[in-house]
């Protein structure tokens, strides 16, 4: 049975977001890439706590693209250390899960 996860990442500027989704989804990584922002994060940095306002990226796909998926962004992504976290979907309407597998199944 397929695993399915959303993968979050952000960016700091809305192209970067989407370059990384068109890219993902042209190369059949992930079916559906939403972008939201832009948002405000606070966060600690090099020992200091910082605010900036990133795109998010949500990335639905397979479990096992995972690997490809973290090499791509790594090499598309501007940032030293990107956001790049994976939670599982555990339900999903079965319709929008065959749909996935779907727009993966050419990969």
């Amino acid at each position: 049975m397929k695993s399915y996860i959303q993968i979050s990442t952000t960016t700091e500027t809305k192209e970067q977001a989407q370059k990384i989704a068109q890219y993902l989804v042209e190369q059949k990584l992930a079916a559906c890439v939403q972008i939201n922002g832009p948002i405000e994060s606070i966060y600690h940095w090099k020992g200091k706590v910082e605010t900036a306002y990133e795109w998010l990226c949500l990335i639905k796909t397979q479990e096992s693209l995972f690997d490809k998926i973290e090499a791509a962004i790594k090499k598309l992504h501007s940032y030293e250390t990107p956001e790049i976290i994976a939670i599982p979907i555990v339900k999903g309407s079965k319709e929008y899960l065959n749909w996935l597998d779907d727009e993966l199944s050419h990969s």
